[in-house]
């Protein structure tokens, strides 16, 4: 059985309604961690056992909790254990950093950037950008219901980069306007297409209407090694409106042929044959 302190973790996930798969990678991680601090011998393995199983099913379209979970061993020695979140969650940092080196590099002078929801490796593609001197602005969408681009508007706001933000039914509107578009993604499938906040192949669509090139930024550990898209569980939110049930799909699927590349920390892939 699990300690209740990594429960707390597990609890913290599942709660979870902004923030995306990279902290809850990290934040997985950090229940690795504190699992090596309580236990050792048969009964951490028992525990990672069950934690194998349990990551994962927080969120099944996140292959960050999937691959977290086979990375850390099975074993009855903490120390291991803990070695390797760690080393998960350098991974982590240093993946966002060069991300954000190679993405800034598909950004020029006087761009317009149009987003949807709040990815950090696209933020950190947006920061590295503005550090480079390149003076372009961002279009992002305010990404209902949870509005994590409400979150990113903030986080803009403090770096100095100009924004507009706009609701997520006028992303066929504004998608003419911009010159790139990048998103980032909760699980690249095996066969290249791309899960992320549903959305985004709404937005995949009009930029491939409008002649906008589509990139994901996606570190990758967020590659399934295994899962084909059409074999992808979809969550489904309860969410109501003045006493109607409304729909919430969280995610959708965007099939590999409207994506112009991949950044990852190992460079631009092209889907589906470089993934």
């Amino acid at each position: 059985m699990l300690p209740p302190e990594v429960k707390s973790i597990l609890e913290e996930l599942r709660s979870e309604r902004i923030r995306g798969a990279s902290w809850m990678a990290r934040r997985g991680a950090e229940a690795y961690l504190v699992l090596a601090d309580l236990l050792e011998g048969d009964e951490l393995r028992r525990a990672l056992l069950e934690l194998r199983r349990e990551l994962p099913a927080i969120n099944p379209t996140m292959a960050s909790l999937y691959n977290l979970s086979r990375f850390i061993p099975v074993t009855e020695n903490p120390i291991l254990v803990k070695s390797r979140a760690e080393e998960f969650i350098h991974l982590i940092d240093e993946a966002k950093k060069t991300i954000g080196n190679i993405g800034s590099e598909l950004i020029d002078d006087g761009d317009v950037v149009i987003t949807h929801s709040f990815s950090s490796a696209v933020f950190e593609i947006l920061k590295s950008a503005k550090n480079k001197g390149v003076t372009f602005r961002v279009i992002l969408t305010e990404s209902a219901p949870d509005h994590e681009g409400i979150a990113l508007a903030s986080a803009l706001e403090k770096e100095g980069i100009p924004f507009e933000l706009i609701t997520d039914a006028q992303l066929g509107l504004f998608a003419k306007k911009a010159t790139i578009a990048m998103v980032g993604a909760d699980n690249v499938t095996k066969d290249g297409a791309v899960i992320n906040k549903a959305g985004t192949y709404l937005l995949a669509l009009a930029s491939h209407d409008n002649n906008v090139p589509f990139y994901v930024a996606a570190e990758s550990f967020k590659l399934h090694p295994e899962l084909k898209s059409d074999e992808v569980e979809i969550l489904e939110r309860p969410y109501a409106r003045q006493g109607y049930r409304v729909r919430n799909f969280l995610f959708d699927i965007t099939p590999w042929k409207y994506v112009r590349g991949i950044i990852t920390e190992l460079g631009i892939l092209v889907p589906p044959r470089e993934i």
